[in-house]
């Protein structure tokens, strides 16, 4: 008999252009074993070269996704992208508290294009957020927006450090658990321009692996190599930040 494959629910806003957001998480899910659901939060009018729209769900609408998906065919871990409103942000944590499964949130607030994706209130809404979630994943500037490491710290939550926003050579990603010493991985860069969407990636398939019940460590591991394979096997679409090669990866 065929196992069932973990049931991951994305929470997160649509991308026109298909290399990030609601598009990149149900490439990843699929591609590395999972059966995908959505809550789309809100629509983009985006492509390689930036976003030039956003339009944003309603709560009701989007609680009705998540009830829709849960009530039926269950969830076994979640991931939070774009939210699109503190209203939004609000009713996604009322559904969350009640749903007793992990939970990654990649706190969305700037695109690879440079783009803002949040506002002022929306990034507050995100505390009750980050206190559900098992592992929040800000990248360099998003860190900085939420206070930095010693903001993090008081917080005590768990929460993963993407480096790929920095400089040099070298990308360094640090986990960080609560009473456990910090774990590091480092790699030599992949020099592109076709890295739209790493942290949709990432996210989502952290989010996969926890559904399949690997440990967060193993998850990151697992999530990383999926990343930096379908970077390597971007096909080179758009002028601006392309896609990665979702579709080519074999883990």
């Amino acid at each position: 008999m065929i196992s069932p494959p973990p049931r991951i629910l994305s929470i997160a806003g649509s991308d026109s252009g298909g290399g990030a957001g609601i598009q990149a998480d149900i490439k990843t899910i699929t591609m590395l074993g999972g059966f995908a659901m959505t809550a789309i939060c809100a629509l983009t009018a985006q492509n390689t070269l930036g976003v030039s729209a956003v339009a944003a769900s309603t709560p009701a609408m989007v609680a009705a996704q998540i009830d829709a998906c849960a009530s039926d065919i269950g969830v076994d871990a979640v991931k939070i992208g774009m939210l699109g409103s503190p209203q939004i942000a609000a009713v996604v944590a009322d559904r969350l508290e009640g749903l007793g499964v992990p939970v990654v949130f990649d706190p969305v607030m700037i695109a690879t294009s440079g783009a803002a994706l949040a506002d002022a209130a929306t990034i507050a809404a995100f505390e009750r957020l980050m206190a559900l979630a098992t592992l929040t994943t800000p990248n360099v500037p998003e860190l900085a927006a939420l206070g930095g490491d010693a903001a993090m710290a008081a917080r005590g939550i768990a929460y993963l450090a993407k480096g790929g926003d920095a400089d040099g050579p070298m990308v360094e990603d640090r986990l960080v658990i609560p009473g456990q010493p910090p774990r590091l991985w480092q790699a030599p860069r992949i020099a592109t321009r076709h890295s739209h969407g790493t942290g949709c990636t990432l996210s989502s398939a952290i989010a996969t692996e926890l559904g399949r019940g690997a440990s967060l460590e193993q998850a990151v591991d697992r999530a990383r190599a999926f990343v930096r394979a379908a970077l390597l096997a971007a096909p080179g679409l758009g002028a601006g930040h392309g896609p990665m090669g979702h579709h080519a990866v074999r883990i």
